[in-house]
């Protein structure tokens, strides 16, 4: 049995900084006389292939982030991070690396990185012996500090903490926000974001955050580090979206590791979600069930909608383990019950996660499709409910008709049929296509010709003419 300890995803930082997945692998630490040096070596859990080939340099500056991260920069504009499966194996290549370092592995950062212009500015100033050591970051006493001047209504102190606090936000600091971002600090922070002293009265972000964003645990989650993860994301992103400024061109870099701090987030509670395959379970269970309230299925349905959003941070080979996952679980059968029902918000959110999966693997639903002739009915397959749906949209601009006709228009393209793993899928799926669900899409059609002026027909010859012109 592997050691789980030791298993790692790596990641390196894209031009757009973004994080791109190098692949899962398990790490060591070991000499390699090549390099001349301890080095971080890991070989990829599929063929033991090197993934990741790393000297541990002294002058490096290596972060520890949210317990279970490293990550650290190996050139200009090369950033790499490790997120291990454990805390205990985050730990033990940490020691090592403050041990190569001569570091305190207490630390979270082994040093402060200093660009080019900055060492060429400290080289450049005369040497004295009067500097100053600047003191720790007292944060949660600053956060004590905004509690006191709230009280007293002290407005000049509440504009000057709201100067604080975003500054120290733009610096950028992982080990900043692991404090900033705790359970028991990030309502502070927001509340001092309230007091900008460019506005005439306060924002009311923490009201929003405590009263109006309620969060609906559609199943009841038992994991408490899940549910933790889930809060702060959504206060994270809050505190990115709505509160901070739009940055300028000059500042688009400084949250860069608030944007990781994000990202990893949303990984970490994807993978949790996907590993509890019982709370999924009960989540379909309850999602096809008659005797299930329309409220409830309508929140479902939202669920699934927002975790299927959450899986596009993922990288392409985790979004498949993903899509695989909800396909062995039942989504489609799923769906197919959702998207016939009345609820128009249910449907449309049903119509949302259907286009991810279309998207991901048009082949897959397509699979799926041609099995159902033998289990149900023709009116209700699920590419028949597709076309019903966009025959009758109810919309006078057609925009749920349009997002069906590109998704069938997708799947019955021949383009996107030829799969090396399947030389017969267009045969089969477009003969398939004209035996059982052809006849749906032109009976609109056809009645028109010999003159029944009903809604089908008149949407339906509209959406043919949306479908020549895209």
């Amino acid at each position: 049995m592997s050691d789980t300890r030791r298993r790692v995803k790596v990641y390196t930082l894209n031009e757009d900084r973004q994080w791109d997945d190098r692949g899962t692998g398990h790490v060591s630490s070991t000499f390699v006389e090549r390099l001349k040096g301890i080095s971080l070596l890991v070989r990829a859990e599929s063929d033991g292939s090197l993934l990741l080939e790393s000297k541990i340099s002294p002058n490096t500056a290596y972060q520890k982030q949210q317990d279970t991260l490293i990550v650290w920069s190996e050139a200009e504009n090369y950033d790499l991070a490790l997120s291990f499966q454990e805390k205990a194996g985050c730990d033990e290549i940490w020691e090592k690396i403050c041990q190569v370092q001569g570091k305190d592995p207490a630390l979270e950062i082994t040093q402060d990185p200093i660009d080019e212009s900055e060492e060429e500015r400290f080289e450049e100033m005369p040497e004295t012996s009067h500097l100053v050591e600047l003191p720790p970051c007292y944060m949660k006493k600053l956060l004590q500090l905004f509690q006191v001047c709230e009280d007293l209504d002290n407005r000049e102190g509440l504009h000057h903490l709201y100067e604080i606090v975003r500054g120290v936000l733009f610096l950028n600091k992982a080990a900043l926000f692991e404090v900033m971002f705790s359970d028991d600090c990030i309502m502070d922070v927001v509340g001092c974001l309230e007091f900008d002293p460019s506005l005439v009265q306060p924002k009311k972000h923490r009201e929003f955050l405590t009263k109006t964003a309620k969060f609906k645990e559609v199943i009841p989650i038992t994991d408490s580090e899940l549910r933790q993860k889930i809060h702060q994301t959504y206060r994270v992103q809050y505190i990115q979206d709505i509160i901070l400024p739009t940055p300028s061109v000059f500042e688009e870099n400084f949250l860069s590791t608030l944007t990781s701090f994000i990202f990893f987030n949303k990984v970490e509670i994807v993978s949790m979600l996907q590993e509890d395959e019982k709370f999924l379970t009960e989540v379909f269970a309850q999602l096809t069930d008659e005797a299930t309230e329309d409220d409830k299925r309508r929140e479902l349905v939202n669920f699934f909608k927002e975790f299927c959003a959450f899986s596009q941070t993922l990288q392409p080979q985790n979004r498949d383990a993903f899509f695989k996952t909800l396909a062995n679980l039942g989504i489609l059968p799923a769906l197919e019950i959702v998207m016939g029902m009345d609820d128009l918000q249910v449907r449309a959110a049903a119509t949302d996660i259907f286009s991810y999966l279309v998207e991901f693997s048009p082949s897959m639903v397509r699979e799926f499709v041609m099995q159902e002739p033998q289990q149900t009915d023709d009116d209700v397959l699920l590419i028949n409910v597709v076309i019903k749906q966009m025959i009758c949209d109810s919309d006078p601009e057609l925009g749920g008709a349009v997002q069906l006709m590109g998704l069938l228009r997708t799947l019955i393209d021949p383009e996107n049929m030829l799969a090396p793993t399947n030389k017969t899928e267009k045969t089969e799926f477009l003969s398939f296509f004209y035996k059982y669900c052809m006849q749906v899409l032109t009976v609109p059609l056809l009645a028109s010709t010999v003159d029944e002026k009903n809604c089908k027909g008149d949407c339906m010859l509209k959406c043919m003419a949306l479908y020549l012109t895209v």
